[in-house]
């Protein structure tokens, strides 16, 4: 290596930098980083100048990095102050250098022929890591980190980028009124104003603020994002073993939990509103194959009609229904929120439970995305066929519960 670095072209290429560029060692050395391996960039420098008589002492002051080659260990310092109270495996080092220390860089290496440079940039990084690789015991990690922090050299402050926690689990929402996400007011979108007395939510509390309580307690995180496998209307319960979702908890410092006292702990807070289920650490893949599942589901659905309802018209409609492709155009009540389209949903089964008078109990299993409301009542032609129109009586649903999800 130190016949490579110190032969006459780079020793002549050294040369004519430091006669135009006050620098130090570590910035002359960094000109030639691609030549050897282990030693330093200060290394390279100092070789360099050795077999330069008239410039072989070092400079004061290094008109290119102003010093911060020489801050390497109080960087060091400095991050690992900041990440004490993370929990991590992995990390990964950025750092924001002055705008003008950039220029100066880019005007030497646009003045030389430099196929061996590397950036300051870069010099930091590795260097940084490498001592808190040693001093942490974590590993770097370049394509998916734990955390990365990235310290502004000029004003010695450390950011950092918390990866987020993803867990995995199943919900039972055992009451009506509650909706599954957050509802911020339409007035002051979140901001807090009279109309939503000042909580910003059109709603005191849902699934996902019941669920996420706990979890932000423990890990410490700031905030978090709700993915659900669909959702239920707010008046509608979700039974049996419960809808899947992942839970994204952001900005945290306890990533290590123990997955039943967490499951325990939810499930007293939430007493009697909603049960969570299976949880287990998860990761941003699965929020897209949660988001994107189309799981055929089972209802519940209690009906009302105008009038008595006749029992074998009912089963004769459910048997027409059985094994069908509905049209469903955009329902009014969501038409605000949806886009207007014609859906295509095959209903699987449908069977009658029972029926007393003017009210009757069903069983559906249909594809995921079907509107069970508008299946009883047709939602005025927007729906075809329907119960309504098919035992001609109009019906509405008193009662709606999701008794299973399947595909998991």
């Amino acid at each position: 290596m130190s016949e490579e670095l110190h032969s006459l072209e780079n020793v002549d290429l050294a040369d004519k930098i430091l006669s135009k560029y006050p620098i130090c060692n570590a910035c002359l050395g960094r000109f030639f980083a691609k030549i050897g391996h282990d030693i330093s960039n200060n290394y390279r420098g100092s070789v360099l100048r050795q077999h330069l008589k008239n410039r072989s002492k070092s400079i004061e002051k290094c008109w290119l990095c102003e010093g911060i080659t020489d801050k390497i260990d109080h960087f060091t310092n400095l991050i690992i102050d900041a990440l004490k109270n993370y929990e991590f495996e992995t990390f990964l080092i950025g750092c924001k250098i002055d705008d003008e220390i950039l220029k100066k860089e880019q005007e030497i290496q646009a003045s030389f022929p430099l196929p061996f440079a590397e950036s300051i940039k870069n010099e930091l990084n590795r260097e940084i890591g490498k001592k808190l690789e040693e001093k942490l015991r974590k590993t770097v990690d370049f394509e998916n980190p734990t955390i990365m922090a990235v310290v502004d050299t000029s004003y010695d402050v450390v950011d950092l980028q918390i990866k987020s926690l993803y867990v995995y689990g199943r919900y039972r929402k055992l009451v009506r009124g509650i909706p599954q996400t957050k509802w911020f007011c339409r007035i002051c979108r979140g901001k807090g104003c009279r109309r939503c007395s000042y909580t910003g939510k059109l709603y005191d509390e849902s699934v996902e603020e019941l669920i996420a309580e706990k979890l932000l307690q423990k890990t410490k995180g700031t905030d978090e994002s709700f993915h659900g496998c669909g959702r239920e209307d707010i008046d509608v319960r979700m039974l049996g073993t419960g809808r899947p979702f992942v839970l994204e908890i952001k900005d945290l410092k306890i990533r290590k939990m123990e997955m039943s006292d967490l499951t325990k702990e939810i499930n007293k807070y939430a007493k009697g509103k909603v049960e969570v289920s299976n949880l287990r650490y998860s990761d941003g893949e699965e929020v897209v194959r949660v988001k994107n599942a189309e799981f055929r589901k089972i209802y519940r659905v209690k009906i009302l009609g105008e009038k008595s309802i006749n029992i074998e018209k009912l089963k004769k409609a459910a048997r027409t229904l059985q094994g069908t492709t509905i049209s469903q155009y955009t329902p009014s009540r969501v038409a605000r929120r949806r886009a207007n389209m014609i859906r295509e949903k095959k209903i699987y089964a449908c069977n009658v439970d029972s029926v007393d008078g003017n009210i009757a109990t069903l069983t559906i299993e249909s594809e995921s995305g079907t509107y069970i409301k508008e299946l009883v009542s047709g939602d005025n032609g927007n729906t075809y066929p329907n119960i309504s129109e098919l035992i001609s009586i109009p019906c509405i649903v008193k009662e709606l519960d999701v008794m299973e999800i399947k595909g998991e």
